[in-house]
């Protein structure tokens, strides 16, 4: 693809209705104009570039034969919704994209009355489909709700309860399968195609539902040729028809149709715009369609940093190497030496690490698809039985197992060792991703065991401590970030479980600091020395359980402290640090809390949500300048 190139038709494209006045042939001009157009915007700003290219045509041609916003559109985690964007008015403002206080990366409703669902998680799309379309059979209204799942996210299991929610009630719904898998069957051919005519037209339903009626009416026999009819169609629909599971299921299957094919795709969206009942159009797509990079490497172009249009060589930032890598090559280290070890994903075998873990150890690595509940289970299953399962999972996506955490693993008290990627602000991806709540919906849990490492080395150590670790679920959390650089130690150790080092000494004021903030608070403390300031820098490593004998020494030093944390507030580590001093009828201590305010945190870099909420050196100065007395103040 060349870019570069000019925006003949989509450069007047500014609303949806600009498209319905254009040709079949215009609109596929317009379907290539949008390809150069985000090839070149996200070469800049980096995003998800495979998902968006993939979905060019069938974006178009829902714009073009419906009628958003009245009509409601509802994108499956909302990450494929660039194009979407540009039709609805957005286009000027891609060179935001996914930037502090600019276009969001995933659809949001208060950007445009045209998204009417937000989501950064999968499966979500359909159960909200069904509630809109039996909220506008309840308002007696007539708008069209459709909604756009992908292949993978149907390995949810809220995709799958509503699916057979959807087949029970036949509303009229229609579910548009954006099928990308290159393993897929190609389509059918010229007899399918007819079929799938045939099915959605509306004479034909009746027609059948009339001989069908006709037959049972005979005296005697009827009900028994009916039934006979019944079989044959159901035999000679397992025979040549590929959707016949959703038939069962209730719905109306059209396809598979090429999605790329936009004439086809337009006359199979008419067909099934007729259909009564709900109905599901299978669509047959190719991530990163039109840009060979992307094509070929459909994974790694998934979720794309900034990149070279002509090379396809992405553009990543020099330096040590993130948590994410330093974690699966450490399991791989761990895994020789252990055959217990097995690795289990839902669906995130690349962003959590473990391909190399994968290639190494077939055998003993899991990716369950979208299924973060089955996953929990899953690993309660493997520790049953002596296993040392590793559940590698983003702290955003782990919410989603939180009654298999509690019941499955942590009531049962078993082995599973946690690793949580993502934990704590993780920049783009924003609000519908952050890793802020983990630490308050897990410390709550009685057995479990949670801890963060300061540095890269320390998590290497966390990771030997967590599959060592025999007494119940032991959890690691570590940041979307590079790691600081620091030398790794060999070999590897045992951290004491609920032990706390001291990184810095002093004896005005103390600073608790969680992983990834505690260079803020040594910076602080290093600035405040200055003004003749002492402040204990402490490396609150292990969040659950507390180190008590260092809580209750600096109780008798009657020192202020600040426990710092890249979390929430509420229900977070300085909230156990209270209730620790509370359990102690340690009423006196002056205890501040900096953690994340209670509203949800936009997209954005690292360090400017950081900044957002105050996670900032020149805050933590001035809080420990309130809380020390004058007379510790030495000037």
């Amino acid at each position: 693809m060349e870019s570069g190139g000019t925006n003949v038709l989509l450069d007047h494209i500014h609303q949806p209705e600009d498209l319905k006045h254009l040709t079949t042939e215009q609109l596929e001009q317009v379907a290539a104009e949008i390809r150069e157009f985000l090839v070149e915007k996200l070469s800049v700003t980096g995003g998800h570039l495979a998902p968006n290219l993939g979905v060019v045509e069938l974006t178009i041609a829902l714009h073009y034969l419906f009628d958003s916003p009245d009509d409601k559109f509802i994108f499956d985690v909302g990450h494929q919704s660039y194009v979407h964007k540009i039709l609805t008015g957005r286009k000027d403002r891609f060179d935001t994209l996914r930037m502090y206080k600019g276009l969001c990366g995933f659809v949001k409703r208060s950007e445009s009355e045209h998204d009417v669902w937000e989501a950064g998680h999968s499966s979500t799309s359909l159960s909200a489909a069904m509630g809109m379309a039996v909220a506008r059979d309840l308002k007696k209204a007539n708008n069209r709700v459709v909604a756009v799942i992908g292949d993978g996210a149907l390995t949810g299991g809220m995709a799958l309860e509503a699916l057979n929610h959807i087949g029970h009630e036949k509303r009229n719904l229609m579910v548009i399968l954006n099928d990308n898998e290159m393993s897929i069957a190609p389509n059918v051919g010229a007899l399918h195609n007819y079929l799938g005519r045939i099915r959605s037209d509306r004479h034909y339903v009746k027609a059948k539902e009339e001989v069908e009626y006709l037959l049972k009416k005979i005296p005697a026999i009827g009900g028994t040729l009916a039934k006979t009819a019944e079989r044959l169609k159901d035999s000679f629909k397992y025979l040549i028809v590929p959707g016949v599971w959703f038939e069962e299921l209730g719905f109306t299957y059209l396809g598979p149709v090429d999605g790329h094919n936009l004439p086809l795709l337009l006359e199979t969206l008419k067909q099934a715009d007729k259909v009564i009942g709900p109905v599901l159009v299978h669509v047959i797509t190719r991530k990163g369609k039109g840009y060979s990079p992307a094509e070929a490497d459909s994974q790694n172009w998934h979720g794309a940093s900034p990149y070279k249009i002509e090379s396809g060589k992405m553009i990543k930032a020099v330096g040590p190497p993130m948590y994410t890598e330093v974690f699966g090559n450490t399991l791989i280290e761990l895994a020789k030496q252990d055959e217990r070890i097995v690795a289990i994903t839902p669906a995130m075998p690349s962003g959590s690490g473990l391909i190399k873990f994968a290639n190494t150890f077939p055998d003993r690595m899991f990716d369950v698809g979208i299924a973060e509940q089955h996953a929990a289970t899953f690993s309660a299953g493997l520790a049953s039985e002596g296993l040392k399962p590793v559940f590698a999972v983003y702290s955003t996506f782990l919410q989603r197992a939180y009654d298999q955490v509690v019941h499955d693993i942590c009531r049962a008290n078993l082995n599973v060792a946690f690793a949580i990627d993502r934990a704590g602000f993780v920049g783009p991806d924003g609000e519908t991703h952050q890793g802020i709540y983990d630490i308050a919906y897990l410390r709550s849990i009685p057995n479990m065991t949670l801890m963060m490492p300061k540095d890269e080395n320390e998590l290497r150590h966390m990771l030997k401590t967590a599959v060592e670790y025999n007494d119940g679920p032991i959890a690691v959390r570590y940041p979307r970030i590079n790691g600081l650089g620091v030398p790794m130690d060999e070999p590897l150790k045992t951290i004491p479980i609920g032990t706390w080092e001291v990184l810095r000494p002093g004896e005005d004021a103390a600073i608790l600091a969680v992983g990834p903030m505690i260079p803020v608070a040594l910076e602080a403390a290093e600035l405040l020395s200055k003004e003749g300031v002492g402040v204990r820098v402490i490396n609150a490593r292990f969040i659950k359980p507390m180190d008590e004998a260092m809580l209750l020494q600096l109780a008798k030093e009657d020192l202020p402290l600040i426990t710092l944390e890249e979390g929430v507030q509420m229900g977070g580590f300085g909230s156990g640090v209270l209730e620790y001093y509370s359990s102690q009828n340690l009423h006196g201590m002056r205890v501040k809390i900096i953690g994340v305010p209670d509203y949800f945190v936009e997209h954005g870099s690292v360090p400017e949500q950081r900044h957002e909420v105050g996670f900032t050196v020149e805050r933590l100065v001035s809080e420990l300048q309130a809380l020390v007395p004058r007379k510790r103040q030495r000037a």
